[in-house]
């Protein structure tokens, strides 16, 4: 029976979005289903005339599967449940998105996301009766229910070479070279690239420090004859008396974004040590996607279809236990997904010698 399907991304930008697509569109095609693409999230539904186009088999060569970031574009601002004018007046424009994908007549609707994203669209389609399937990106891993998100893996393999390539420097010129990553409510990204890159001290949110117990291990290091150390800190980490750093951008938002240097000014005054801070940022969301990456996207994507072709919706598809199964959207952004402080990683970090600042 054919069918017209809507898929869009939502949130900030990460690698295998457009594997993820790829994937939704050839298995739709199969059964004889068109798919359009929203532009730029649930914005794109917001503008006169609608801004969406129809996504076909041959658009999705292998070109663009190896791509970051969306072909379709995103965005991470603009609730429509309280959506921000141009006069900075605020008003709930959830009606008139409702109304836009009912006009496009659009029988259901894939989209890729976070737990903010989620949020939002679970609402959405509660109040417009909408059939919803959901697909969780991103870097940050804190997605609940799934063991990985779309994004993850390369997000954390890029952060592995920054380390492998801060780590000759770090020992060509004596120094302690901090390194600040992603992550903005759980520090998955740093624990893991912490420990495939040989960090020496890992910072994250989950665990509370200080730069006292910080300094003691970088200072055993030089005592045992290492002239370098290398830390890698999550970038919502706070100062040990809780003080969060971050920065406001034009237009009034706020980021989080500092905590690096001051890291390098605390330490560098603690051991004496040389000390140099790189902030990764964006880079990690850019690369084309790993081969875990793309092989995520593609079973999820093909999930999600078959999930409608079912009939079930509001579910969230997810992977776990190296297998692709769905989950209630409801329970899957109740709570974050943060780093487990007694489980597996941490544990091996702790057994390895890696600091955590305890």
């Amino acid at each position: 029976m054919s069918k017209r399907i809507a898929i869009f991304t939502s949130g900030g930008d990460c690698a295998g979005l457009n594997a993820v697509m790829r994937a939704a569109v050839l298995r739709a095609s199969s059964l004889g289903w068109e798919v359009i693409g929203i532009e730029n999230g649930t914005a794109g539904l917001l503008q006169d005339p609608p801004r969406y186009k129809v996504l076909n088999p041959n658009d999705f060569t292998g070109t663009v599967m190896r791509m970051g970031g969306t072909i379709l574009g995103t965005t991470n601002s603009r609730n429509p449940f309280a959506y921000e004018m141009d006069d900075g007046s605020i008003i709930d424009r959830s009606d008139e998105l409702i109304a836009a994908f009912k006009a496009l007549d659009i029988e259901s609707i894939i989209g890729i996301g976070g737990d903010g994203s989620f949020d939002i669209l679970s609402r959405l389609v509660e109040q417009g009766g909408l059939n919803f399937v959901g697909v969780p990106k991103t870097i940050d891993n804190d997605v609940n229910m799934t063991d990985f998100a779309v994004g993850y893996d390369t997000a954390v393999s890029v952060a592995t070479e920054a380390l492998d390539r801060l780590q000759p420097t770090a020992a060509s010129h004596d120094r302690v070279m901090i390194l600040e990553v992603m992550g903005r409510d759980a520090g998955h990204i740093a624990l893991t690239a912490g420990i495939a890159g040989g960090a020496d001290v890992i910072l994250i949110p989950e665990i509370p420090y200080t730069i006292e117990k910080v300094a003691e291990k970088i200072n055993n290091l030089k005592k045992n004859g290492r002239n370098f150390a290398l830390v890698v800190v999550s970038e919502a980490v706070n100062t040990p008396d809780g003080e969060k750093h971050e920065v406001v951008y034009h237009g009034g938002e706020t980021r989080y974004g500092g905590i690096g240097e001051y890291l390098c000014m605390k330490i560098a005054k603690a051991t004496g040590s040389e000390t140099r801070a790189t902030v990764l940022g964006h880079v990690q969301r850019g690369a084309s996607p790993t081969y875990n990456d793309r092989l995520l996207a593609s079973a999820l994507g093909v999930k999600a279809v078959e999930l409608l072709a079912e009939g079930v919706y509001g579910r969230m598809v997810a992977w776990q236990n190296g297998d692709v199964v769905d989950v209630a959207i409801e329970d899957a952004i109740k709570e974050c997904n943060i780093v487990d402080i007694n489980g597996m990683r941490v544990h091996t970090a702790r057994s390895l010698g890696i600091s955590f600042g305890d």
